[in-house]
């Protein structure tokens, strides 16, 4: 599917945000809320970026303002370089909100109808299009001309996606994508979105499946309590940096030699497995072993799932926040 949409973008960012702050407050009770809080971030052209936070985080704020229905109280964003409060950025994103409000009088049909033409489409693009997309999202034939109102939650889901999809943005922006929908459904979803990467489309998600996120995403950021706490690519992020050796039919005194040059070891029914900070320690185990004629068994880098390292950026707290 490629972009109906033509930007001269020099940032080569198709999100950038600077110093972004929304604060709201409550003038009766005298309190506010700082519910972003200084985030600067850039997001490349057609990379999988994923936003992670807890609930009350953040992230939905953040959005918001992406898409200039929430402005900021300070700093600036930015689509495809231009300011995120010129409508004209916004032509090139297609949005799928985590809870959306489709008319449930509408059939699946008539809906992508009426956002394509919202989206600029003319009738005889949507007309071609829409039983393509409807077909792409996994919608068989019986359910296009079926109101919303029966659909389930997993068939709403992948009707949004197709509104979000139908004018062939250069960004999509999708709020918890899969929520409702079953492992196949979320598979195929997964499929269609890497199709678009495939293509050059950015993608940018908020998800609370973090097993989703750390497989089709390149790169995520972690908000918490407003603030940025952590963002990277998600190869980077998971890698603890070290190493595990294992190895069969070793003698007790090379054991002994290696347990004291790594961080950890144990053996079990002959088995030996060695621990190791740094890639050229376990190396030079692996060279030990090899030349007292040991069975090598793997070896192979220790990483770190993204829900751990995720539980234990949240864990922490964020630079100048304090519990009250």
């Amino acid at each position: 599917m490629a972009s109906g949409f033509a930007i001269n973008n020099k940032s080569g960012f198709a999100i950038e945000t600077e110093g972004l702050t929304r604060v709201f407050r409550n003038r009766w009770a005298n309190t506010e809320l700082r519910a972003v809080d200084n985030v600067s971030l850039q997001v490349p052209e057609g990379c999988t970026f994923g936003l992670l936070g807890a609930n009350g985080a953040g992230k939905t704020t953040f959005v918001k303002m992406l898409l200039s229905s929430v402005h900021p109280t300070s700093g600036t964003a930015r689509i495809f370089g231009r300011h995120a409060q010129d409508a004209s950025s916004r032509r090139s994103v297609g949005y799928l909100p985590e809870n959306h409000r489709f008319p449930t009088y509408m059939t699946g049909w008539g809906m992508l109808d009426f956002y394509g033409a919202l989206s600029g489409m003319d009738s005889a693009s949507r007309k071609r299009k829409i039983p393509e997309m409807l077909t792409t999202v996994g919608l068989d034939e019986r359910a296009w001309h079926t109101r919303l109102g029966k659909y389930s939650k997993g068939m709403l889901q992948r009707v949004g996606l197709g509104q979000a999809m139908l004018h062939a943005p250069r960004l999509l922006v999708l709020d918890e994508p899969s929520d409702g929908v079953d492992p196949v459904g979320r598979k195929q979803i997964r499929d269609v979105l890497q199709a678009l990467e495939q293509q050059g489309v950015t993608i940018f998600l908020n998800s609370h499946l973090l097993a989703e996120v750390e497989l089709f995403c390149h790169d995520v950021a972690i908000i918490q309590k407003g603030k940025l706490s952590l963002s990277g690519s998600v190869k980077d992020l998971t890698s603890s940096g070290g190493y595990r050796v294992t190895a069969c039919e070793v003698p007790e005194a090379l054991i002994s030699e290696l347990a004291t040059r790594s961080k950890a070891h144990s053996v079990e029914h002959g088995l030996l497995e060695l621990m190791f900070s740094t890639r050229e320690q376990a190396n030079s185990a692996v060279d030990s072993l090899r030349a007292n004629q040991c069975e090598i068994e793997s070896l192979n880098a220790i990483r770190s799932t993204l829900e751990e390292v995720f539980i234990r950026t949240v864990s922490e707290k964020p630079e100048g926040v304090t519990d009250k």
